[in-house]
């Protein structure tokens, strides 16, 4: 007695269809699962046996072989549970077999039969989608996420046994509908405002260049003057996300098991803080089973790393790949995987190991070489690719003692709205980019014309700066989106100005 059966199975944040094939024959009783099942699969096993028994259906003492193809691809994870009850359902003739072409199943079984939530739905929604099946069932719980793509029905089940008389003709278990586009549109909890931060205006307004732009920045200031209370109002001002932008970050939250149950899409940027004792695997992703890191579930939000020079210096030159390219690819002896990471990146540091150096009080304690070996953790070329270093004073009394109420998010917010419009006019053509924080050296080269004047200024800047290639042309990206700012077709020179002043760190007294 032989059943066939279709499932999908995670591959990084990516899906594949999985062939699951249930034989039943003559022998001693055994019940092998071969296709390079592990974990968890094997577990499954286990599972599957009592959800069958408690739910009411007698499997005979045969010998049982499950193939998951293709076989030279490793599966991880419970998702196989459900379809491998269905299949020896179907083998044994408790299940009509002409009930089972065009549709996938995935899911956890209890020991009770009933069906548990599993990672990855979305992901595995798309596949199926692609794959050309019409029916997707998943447990309940997630199949909300599953329906949020459309093209596919997606029928939430509460047990096994619903499942069968859905497959029998008892009992339909209807398809979800849902419209993404309405969900994207419904008003989430606000954020923290930019209006509570009293002061650092120069601050705020090289943030709302972040925003506008897409660029990383580097923050250097002294203990308790607003760095992270600055960074955590970023996502506030960056542009709300795209269908196919929430898409992307929903899938890597679903595989890494983040998304909150009932929640098919994500609608706020994210922003991930990672701890600087943080792996090199879990900031850029890994593990035995690569799974995404924080970096990847910073995609399309903010990534924040607190005291940057805390951080090994071999996590943070692992940042290189993805702030350069937007993707990280994790390597193995048997397959190479690619998780998105297109994040911004805010970093936070102190101007020397005791915080005080250069904040106008007598406080530090720092000699001239403590200062100098502090910097050095964080090495040149991972600085040549964060576009603004920005020093951060200490808040006077006078503006901390304001009653005035400061400029708030949502007007900064409609500055850099308009500012990517403009952008994404500029890249319509361009693959690839749709901000200006994304211009590689071709698009700088189109875009970032300086004029005769605006060429002198940066001449004088490299040559008494001392600065790369890489830091010029990042002076260039980010003096065009100044330019956005102000609605401005050409970079000006006050634009190159403001630019240059956003790198502190290339100056020999950053504060």
């Amino acid at each position: 007695m032989l059943a066939q059966l279709t499932s999908a199975a995670l591959k990084g944040v990516e899906s594949y269809l999985v062939r699951v094939e249930v034989h039943i024959g003559r022998g001693l009783p055994a019940f092998s699962v071969v296709g390079l099942a592990e974990g968890a699969v094997r577990e499954g096993r286990e599972r599957v046996w009592a959800a069958l028994q408690n739910s009411g259906f007698s499997v005979p003492p045969n010998k049982i072989t499950v193939n998951l193809a293709p076989a030279d691809v490793r599966k991880e994870g419970s998702a196989f549970d459900l379809p491998l009850a269905l299949g020896l359902l179907a083998g044994l003739g408790e299940i009509p077999g002409d009930a089972l072409p065009g549709m996938a199943f995935v899911g956890e079984l209890g020991l009770d039969g009933s069906l548990r939530p599993i990672p990855g739905v979305m992901s595995m929604a798309e596949a199926c989608r692609q794959g050309g099946l019409g029916d997707l069932v998943v447990p309940e719980p997630n199949a909300s996420e599953g329906a949020v793509l459309g093209g596919l029905a997606v029928r939430g089940a509460r047990t096994l046994r619903q499942v069968v008389r859905h497959l029998r003709g008892e009992e339909e278990i209807p398809p979800l509908e849902l419209d993404a586009g309405s969900l994207l549109e419904e008003d989430g909890s606000p954020g923290p405002d930019m209006g509570e931060v009293r002061g650092q205006e120069h601050v705020k307004r090289a943030l709302e260049v972040v925003a506008a732009g897409g660029h990383n920045i580097l923050l250097l200031g002294p203990p308790g003057s607003g760095k992270t209370m600055l960074a955590r109002r970023l996502p506030g001002i960056l542009p709300p996300m795209t269908l196919e932008e929430a898409v992307e970050v929903t899938c890597v939250h679903s595989v890494a098991g983040l998304l909150g149950p009932g929640q098919p899409l994500l609608r706020a940027r994210p922003f991930r803080a990672p701890h600087h004792t943080v792996s090199e695997g879990g900031l850029v992703g890994g593990g035995g089973v690569p799974r995404p890191g924080e970096a990847s579930l910073a995609h399309h939000g903010v990534l924040f790393l607190d005291e940057l020079p805390e951080f090994r210096r071999n996590v943070l030159e692992a940042l290189r790949q993805p702030l350069e390219d937007g993707h990280v690819v994790i390597s193995r002896a048997r397959t190479s995987l690619r998780f998105p990471s297109g994040f911004v990146l805010v970093a936070a540091m102190n101007p020397c190991p005791c915080g005080f150096f250069g904040d106008g009080s007598d406080r530090c304690t720092c000699d001239p070489s403590q200062v100098s070996r502090y910097r050095a953790r964080i090495s040149g070329p991972l600085l040549d690719r964060v576009d603004l270093h920005v020093s951060v004073r200490r808040v006077p009394f006078q503006a901390m003692a304001r009653h005035e109420w400061e400029e708030e998010t949502p007007s900064i917010l409609e500055r850099v709205r308009r500012a990517r419009a403009r952008q994404s006019e500029r890249f319509r053509a361009e693959k690839g980019v749709h901000c200006n924080g994304q211009m590689g050296v071709r698009e700088i080269r189109r875009h970032c014309r300086p004029s005769a004047q605006v060429a002198s200024m940066l001449q004088r800047a490299m040559d008494r700066l001392a600065l790369s290639a890489r830091a010029y042309h990042r002076i260039l990206k980010v003096a065009r989106t100044v330019a956005d700012l102000a609605g401005s077709g050409e970079i000006g020179p006050l634009h190159v100005s403001e630019a240059i002043q956003y790198r502190a760190l290339d100056r020999a007294t950053p504060l």
